[in-house]
């Protein structure tokens, strides 16, 4: 549950905006704010089961925008590319050689990944 919880908050920064304002002002309570069910809907004046639908048909709308676009997967495998490429930088840091070309070129393209 909680990994699932992770996915949709990162779905929710990937492409809350191109969710309705309310929908997107619920799950981000439910989601980043942590606030419960009841919580929500007692502040938006509806039912708790109001709320579980809205929230539903908000990861239906992510989960959809994501097998379509792939920003978040795309993102991950960027991040991963970029801690390699640290990994190695601090391997050549270590060693006893002479590396700052590529250290340079290690820092620029960590940066541009990293920026993408």
């Amino acid at each position: 549950m909680f990994e699932k919880n992770m996915r949709i908050a990162l779905l929710l920064d990937f492409y809350g905006e191109a969710l309705d304002e309310h929908t997107k002002e619920i799950m981000t309570s439910y989601y980043e704010d942590d606030l419960s069910l009841s919580e929500i809907a007692n502040g938006e004046n509806i039912s708790r089961q109001g709320v579980r639908h809205i929230i539903k048909k908000g990861e239906e709308q992510l989960d959809f925008l994501e097998s379509k676009l792939k920003l978040a997967e795309l993102y991950d495998s960027l991040s991963a590319a970029a801690s390699k490429l640290n990994r190695v930088k601090a391997a050549l840091l270590e060693s006893q050689g002479s590396f700052e070309e590529e250290i340079k070129l290690i820092d620029e393209a960590s940066a541009i990944i990293l920026n993408k």
